[in-house]
């Protein structure tokens, strides 16, 4: 019998219809799902059948097209050994069968199939710590590379150097950054280079300073594998797999490892353990790559950071392309700041300049390619309104504070820019006003108002002509400026010596703090209601818990694909039956206030004075309701400890008439479990989209969102994963946990120790087991609250000594 030929890949792309293609990728463009990188963009969607008959795949099958961006889009910052991915991705997929595969190619556009997970970066952003599982499933991937045989890869260059040559390889790396990155685009980025002290030549003469390196057999390396690049797998089978195979090349293994270690991002802590899981990969596959581990890979670290320069000064500078505000140029300032002192060394730069240096160098270039800074564009504002209910009173700003306040604002600097999750306030002084002001912007991309809340502008407005004793910016005036963007003028409620820098109860509020609060929540009930127009109806208690859970339920049919998606791997439930199940609980009626709605520890602030007090700023999500919810999501969005939480409630209870606070402790749970379900779905969509994640309260909420998924699914008597199995364990283990000081934590231990042995080990030892159980699990805010000062920098038992870390906690 004469045996049947099987096509390799190569073969089956070839017999796919051109025009088929062309159509493909056309509609692709006009109906996929997009997402952009530096070099490409991706369209995500489903088969059709003439493509499914022409690549032998089944109708619906999902597939991503990849177009090259066109020269003019992307810069040119990259070093390519081969221009041809395709045939890298043939011969990776010999050893690691489940890389994408490309399925067609027409011209700049090639249909692969799709890798059904989500990537590293959504569960688990630049600058975390990544679980020791996946850090080595990590090394263990880039170990199995080494196995693809070079015979089946496209044709190195002819210059290409000798196998198991690290000085040469590392010297053809430095010539080709010169030859393809620095030269083509000296001509318009050469006046910024020059301005910024980098030296035409820097890469040319980098090998003059790399000391000889140790011979290692060559091997494939990915050439980019960051947190973008790695998708954790929805099947598990298998749980990690690389994408994005166009920087691959093939050369000493040491240098995937420092680019893996520079463009991961991992906090500093865990560098060693990457660099043993690494070590630890290669004596199993390929032991001779290690040699010279520990001499040669800092060299290559600085090779790719000092390479890295170039990329990021023409990034942030064209990230300035057009009309740019101060804090646009303060960003841009400070992130050539970074890659500069990250390159002195390397490139040995003889004098950094400083960051108004920096600043005057961009704002230079720009001028030359017609840019234009904020302060020098003319101002256009219209449809101010000064607060037409009450009228202006003396020392109040009148209209002619616009044209200053916004004027100001385009000269401010980053300190003076407060940026949440969904608005951007500008700190500004002006010469018509005594005090500073704040200029209050919605951020795009951050939804729209929604249902149920009040006018912002008007809630303002009602606690100041109510004469209530709560401490909340004033309403100066409403307006909109160019372009039709709306904005707000408020009162700052911080100290004017500190423009920009306000103090927040970050890890939980002082005793005298949370009776102040408290206070300020009895006082809210007094707020005229009829004060904030029609929304003054009446609606009890069990309405208003209707009223948050259909928003939920609202919230969570409306999640991105992405975000479902992972939440349904993740055992969270859908819009239906979390629906079902937060309707199965109701709450005693109760009197309705105006509620602030969103008292997180960023929206107190700690005002200075002979009597220290609180202020609640950002009442964007304000709304009439149960009183009881105001002081439940508070203790679920602050670290707040029991003796604190029977304090506030005790004084609640005592100050309020019974008609807002009757059975109470009924409901604490009912809106307790609320609170935990919303904050899973809420983080975890924050996570995916990587929206607001430099906001503080969204970076710490995220940070412990491992904890965070237990309790909701706790909270909603979930148990285990939807499928048990190595993909949910490592999704699991992906999530970020709260980040611990583990100085703090050594400390707190060894003086709990020190006084079990004064006791003369008269406790029982389980006493001593339990106690150490629960420092360990303990937060390090938590914890420097009780531990002596004298121990909180004392050496400890290693010699090394304890620091402190001003990271909070997740709450």
């Amino acid at each position: 019998m004469r045996a049947v030929s099987v096509p390799s890949r190569a073969e089956r792309r070839g017999r796919v219809s051109g025009a088929v293609c062309e159509e493909f990728v056309e509609r692709a463009i006009r109906c996929g799902t997009m997402s952009s990188g530096h070099h490409n963009r991706s369209f995500l969607l489903p088969l059709d059948e003439a493509m499914a008959r022409e690549v032998g795949g089944a109708a619906g099958t999902p597939v991503t097209v990849r177009i090259r961006k066109p020269a003019d889009e992307a810069l040119p910052v990259v070093v390519r050994t081969w221009l041809d991915e395709v045939r890298v991705l043939d011969a990776v997929g010999s050893v690691l069968p489940h890389v994408p595969t490309c399925l067609a190619e027409t011209w700049g556009a090639a249909v692969h199939s799709y890798v059904d997970g989500v990537p590293l970066s959504r569960v688990c952003p630049e600058g975390r710590s990544v679980d020791r599982a996946l850090v080595e499933k990590l090394t263990g991937l880039l170990a199995e590379m080494s196995q693809v045989r070079e015979d089946s890869l496209p044709p190195l260059p002819d210059y290409w150097p000798c196998d198991q040559d690290s000085q040469g390889f590392l010297h053809t790396l430095a010539k080709l950054v010169h030859h393809d990155v620095c030269l083509p685009n000296w001509p318009a980025f050469g006046g910024l280079f020059a301005s910024l002290r980098i030296p035409e030549d820097a890469m040319e003469r980098y090998p003059e300073r790399v000391p000889e390196l140790i011979r290692r057999p060559y091997s494939l390396l990915h050439g980019d594998l960051h947190r973008d690049n790695v998708v954790l797998t929805y099947s598990g089978e298998p749980p990690l797999i690389c994408v994005d195979w166009e920087l691959a090349t093939y050369g000493d293994p040491l240098h995937d490892l420092a680019v893996h270690l520079v463009r991961m991002r991992y906090p500093d802590s865990q560098r060693d353990d990457v660099v043993k899981a690494w070590e630890k990969s290669f004596q199993d596959v390929a032991p001779a790559a290690v040699r010279g581990l520990e001499e040669d890979l800092d060299h290559y670290i600085a090779f790719e950071r000092a390479q890295s320069v170039y990329p990021d000064v023409m990034r942030a500078a064209q990230s300035l392309d057009g009309s740019f505000e101060q804090h646009d140029l303060d960003r841009a300032t400070e992130s050539i700041r970074r890659a500069l002192e990250a390159a002195e060394r390397p490139l040995e730069l003889l004098d950094v300049p400083t960051e108004p240096e920096i600043e005057d160098a961009l704002v230079a270039w720009q001028k030359l390619r017609g840019g234009r800074h904020a302060k020098l564009r003319p101002l256009i504002a219209i449809d101010w309104t000064r607060r037409p209910q009450a009228p202006r009173r003396t020392g109040e700003p009148c209209d002619v504070v616009l044209g200053e306040a916004l004027a100001a604002e385009r000269r401010a600097r980053a300190g003076q820019v407060l940026t949440g999750s969904a608005h951007r306030n500008t700190v500004v002084c002006v010469d018509t006003v005594p005090h500073p002001v704040v200029v209050r912007r919605r951020m795009g991309g951050t939804g729209g108002h929604r249902r149920g809340f009040l006018s912002e502008h008007a809630v303002l407005e009602a606690i100041e002509r109510s004469g209530v004793a709560v401490r909340a910016p004033k309403a100066l005036g409403l307006g909109m400026s160019e372009g039709g963007v709306l904005f707000a003028l408020h009162s700052y409620v911080g100290t004017a010596a500190r423009v920009g820098r306000l103090d927040h109860p970050v890890d939980g509020l002082r005793p005298h703090e949370a009776d102040d609060l408290v206070d300020q929540l009895c006082e809210l009930t007094k707020v005229d209601k009829e004060l904030l127009g029609s929304f003054g109806g009446q609606r009890d208690a069990t309405d208003f818990y209707r009223l948050l859970s259909d928003q939920l339920v609202e919230q969570v049919a409306a999640l991105p694909v992405a975000s479902r998606d992972l939440a349904q791997e993740l055992g969270l439930p859908g819009a239906e039956l979390l629906r079902k199940t937060l309707n199965s609980y109701q709450v005693t009626p109760r009197s309705q206030v105006l509620l602030h709605g969103d008292l997180n520890p960023w929206n107190l602030v700690r005002r200075e004075g002979d009597e220290p007090s609180l202020a609640m700023v950002d009442w964007e999500a304000a709304m009439l309701g149960d009183p009881l919810y105001d002081l439940v999501r508070h203790m679920h969005l602050t670290p707040t400890p029991s003796r604190t939480r029977k304090q506030m409630f005790d004084r609640w209870q005592e100050r309020l008439d019974e008609k807002y606070t009757r059975h109470w402790r009924n409901d604490e749970r009912v809106y307790q479990r609320l609170e935990r379900v919303r904050s899973a779905y809420v983080d975890l969509n924050r996570l995916v989209t990587r929206s607001s994640l430099d906001a503080p309260n969204v970076s710490r909420a995220v940070d412990s969102y491992a904890a965070t998924l237990e309790r909701a699914k706790a909270a909603l008597g979930l148990r285990g994963w939807r499928r048990r199995g190595d993909a949910q364990s490592l999704l699991l283990r992906a999530l970020p946990y709260a980040r611990r000081d583990r100085a703090v934590v050594e400390g707190a231990m060894w003086y709990f120790v020190q006084q079990f042995m004064e006791a003369a080990w008269e406790l029982p030892r389980r006493t001593l087991w339990t106690e150490l159980r629960k420092i360990g699990s303990a937060g390090s805010s938590v914890l420097r609250v009780t531990l002596p000062a004298s121990l909180r920098g004392s050496p400890s038992t290693s010699g090394k000594a304890r620091g402190s870390s001003n990271v909070p906690d997740g709450a």
